[in-house]
This record gives structure tokens, C-alpha cells and sequence, in this order.
């Protein structure tokens, strides 16, 4: 094996670490209106249409060896790539803000001593995560996601022997699958920074997509059971009342650690597009250094809008790689710009939005990523012709 590539068990234990965390909980809590049949069958088909969609943008990278904003090129050219890679750059600085604050948040309702300390501490971790490297975190990650699965099936005792189900709020089914697509969808600018280097891409990816579903659904199960059978909506005030002291720290922090510093590390990974003469590890400590400045200085709410902004950008951008990359065989990225790609992503990001006032059994992101394949194939196709 290269000692350059990464094992598909170390793919693996990437993602189900990034699967567990305080994001999926808190996106899981937003669900409980719908009760919990319903809810679990959001988790599962939401989970399942992202799935699918981040498996597929993932085996692209593998199978070139190039990252995730790497691979936009074949769609939209080497200039065009590099709007997607600032684009991505903001949103995991964002990311990692959001991360950072929610988690901090979190662990000061545990053991109180200001939310600013336990974000700089956060940071610190996810920047001693960077400095290690994938390589090293292989042997690390078995250790650090151990402690998590078994802190995590401690957390899940303490939710599920709640009181009589109650949930407040109002969401519909097809809004509760878009919020479970949104987290899957949310990596879709990424996973290729990871599979690009798996040894077996196929297997790789498909192991990866696997693990973070799992995890990811039984984070969301944790969240709307929370908020189902306590009636609250604080996942550490739940933790804290159970009596998990230090094992809820540990969940806060390993959780976060092990999530955002894919958000930190890929934001250095698409850096490097347009700061080639910069490293990626550098860049990635610049974006962990600007994510905890966020957290500790701006306000981390609107989290359900972020993450639909998120999907109005990157959804059809991927929908058109996926298009161009498996239906229509084609590479773009010795042009500078594709302005057809271009041009029908512009109109899937305004449908995306336009769509969110609209309520369907499969929530948004599906029916713009099956729109805008179909718009795709047949332009590129008659336009052939």
C-alpha cells in the first residue's frame, strides 16, 4: 500500500466521526413536531437522497485523485472552479464558526466558565487535528471514536428514558427530509479531499457514505428523541440534569473535534485553488483561527437558514458535475469558464430558493438535483447535435 493513501477502515472512522455531532443533535431536535414515526422516516429517506448524492460526488474524487473543488473543474472550468472554491472557503469558515459556538454553548451549560474559553479551546483541538495530519489520525481517530460510540450510547440511554412525549413547533414532513438532506448535502464540497487519497476509492467512498450515515441518523434520532420525551430543547441542559459531567464535555469535544475539523481542514484544502504558493495545513490553522473569532465575537443563530443556503449553491453545482462526470462523459476543465454550466446553475440556485416556499414529500434538494440533471444532459445533448 502507498504510504501516501488512506485505508478504507480509516475512511471509515473519518466519517463516523464526522457523523457524531452537536449540529446533527440540534438539526435532529427540529424534527420532533412531526412525532416519531414520521420523524424517523424523514431521518431515513432525507439521509438516503443526501447519502446518495455526496457517494457519488465522493467516487468522482476518488476515482480522479483530485479534491472536491478540483473536480468542479471538469464541469465549469478553471476559472469557474475557483468561484465554487471561495464559495466553499466562506461556507466551512462558516461551518467551523457554527460549530465552534453551538458546541461551546453547549459545554459552558456543563461546566461554566465562559463560552469564549471553550470555543478558544475547541479551536486548539481542531488545530492540534490539523497539525497531526490524515495519516497520523488513522491510529488517533480509533481511540478518540471508541470513547465517542460508547459515550454516545450513554447519552442515548439518558434521552430515551424520557417522560411522556411532547414536542412544540410546526414542520412539515417534507421540510423535516430537507433538514435531514441538508447535513449530508452540507459535505458535498468536501468529501473528495478525503477519497482523493483512499487506496480503494470505490470501496472508500461507498464505507465513508455508509459510516456517516449511520451516524448522522442516530444523531438526529437522539435530538428528536430529546425534544420528544423530555420537552426540552437543550441537549446539554439534558446531559447536565442526567448527570453526565465530564462524559458530556467528552461528547461535546470529541464530537466537534472530530466534525469540524473536516470543516477547517478542506477550507485549506480549497484555499490552496486560489492560494497555491500557501500550504493547505496553513491555511486550513487560518480558517480555525477565523472560525473561533466568528463564534466568539458574532451571533450563531439562523442555523436552519445556513444550511438551506448551503443547498441553493451546492446542490445544483453537483448536480451538473454528476451529470457531466457519469451521464454525459464529459471535461470542461481545460476552459476557463463553461457558461452553459454556468448559466444552469444560476437557474438551480434561484429555483432552490424559489422552491423553499414550496412544500413537497421529498423537500427541496431532490427535485432541484433531478431538474437540473435532466436540463443538463438534454442541453448539453441537443446542443451537441
Amino acid at each position: 500500500m502507498d504510504k501516501n493513501k488512506t485505508s478504507v477502515f480509516s475512511n471509515g472512522l473519518l466519517w463516523f466521526g464526522a457523523g457524531i455531532s452537536i449540529a446533527e443533535i440540534l438539526t435532529g431536535m427540529l424534527l420532533a413536531p412531526l412525532g416519531f414515526i414520521k420523524g424517523f422516516a424523514a431521518i431515513i429517506i432525507g439521509h438516503l437522497i443526501g447519502g446518495t448524492v455526496m457517494f457519488l460526488a465522493g467516487l468522482i474524487g476518488g476515482r480522479t485523485g483530485m479534491s472536491a473543488m478540483e473536480t468542479v473543474r471538469i464541469s465549469f472550468g478553471q476559472k469557474g472552479a475557483l468561484l465554487f472554491a471561495g464559495l466553499n472557503v466562506i461556507q466551512l469558515i462558516g461551518w467551523t464558526a457554527v460549530m465552534v459556538a453551538s458546541a461551546a454553548l453547549a459545554a459552558n451549560t456543563i461546566v461554566v466558565i465562559g463560552t469564549s474559553v471553550w470555543s478558544v479551546i475547541l479551536g486548539l483541538l481542531i488545530a492540534l487535528w490539523i497539525l497531526l495530519g490524515l495519516k497520523k489520525l488513522g491510529q488517533i481517530n480509533i481511540v478518540v471514536i471508541a470513547a465517542l460510540f460508547i459515550l454516545t450510547i450513554i447519552l442515548s440511554v439518558v434521552v430515551f428514558q424520557g417522560n411522556t412525549p411532547q414536542a412544540a413547533g410546526d414542520i412539515s414532513f417534507g421540510g423535516g427530509v430537507e433538514l435531514a438532506v441538508a447535513m449530508p448535502l452540507s459535505w458535498l464540497p468536501i468529501i473528495s479531499d478525503y477519497t482523493r487519497t483512499a487506496e480503494n476509492p470505490g470501496r472508500a467512498t461507498a464505507v465513508s457514505c455508509t459510516t456517516y450515515f449511520i451516524a448522522s441518523s442516530w444523531m438526529f434520532l437522539i435530538g428528536m428523541g430529546a425534544a420528544l420525551l423530555t420537552g426540552q430543547d437543550d441537549i446539554a441542559a439534558i446531559m447536565l440534569g442526567a448527570g453526565m459531567g465530564i462524559a458530556g464535555i467528552l461528547v461535546v469535544l470529541l464530537s466537534t473535534v472530530t466534525t469540524t475539523f473536516l470543516d477547517a481542514f478542506s477550507a485549506g484544502v480549497s484555499g490552496r485553488s486560489i492560494f497555491p504558493q500557501v500550504s493547505e495545513k496553513i491555511l486550513a490553522l487560518v480558517a480555525t483561527v477565523l472560525g473561533v473569532l466568528l463564534a466568539v465575537f458574532a451571533a450563531a443563530d439562523q442555523f436552519q437558514d445556513f444550511l438551506y443556503l448551503i443547498g441553493s449553491v451546492f446542490a445544483p453545482m453537483t448536480a451538473i458535475l454528476i451529470s457531466d462526470y457519469f451521464v454525459l462523459h464529459r471535461d470542461h476543465s481545460s476552459e476557463s469558464v463553461n457558461g452553459i454550466n454556468m448559466i444552469l446553475w444560476v437557474i438551480g440556485f434561484i429555483l432552490y430558493r424559489i422552491l423553499l416556499n414550496v412544500d413537497t414529500p421529498l423537500g427541496i434538494t431532490f427535485p432541484v438535483i433531478v431538474i437540473i440533471m435532466a436540463a443538463s444532459t438534454v442541453i448539453h445533448k441537443v446542443l451537441k447535435k
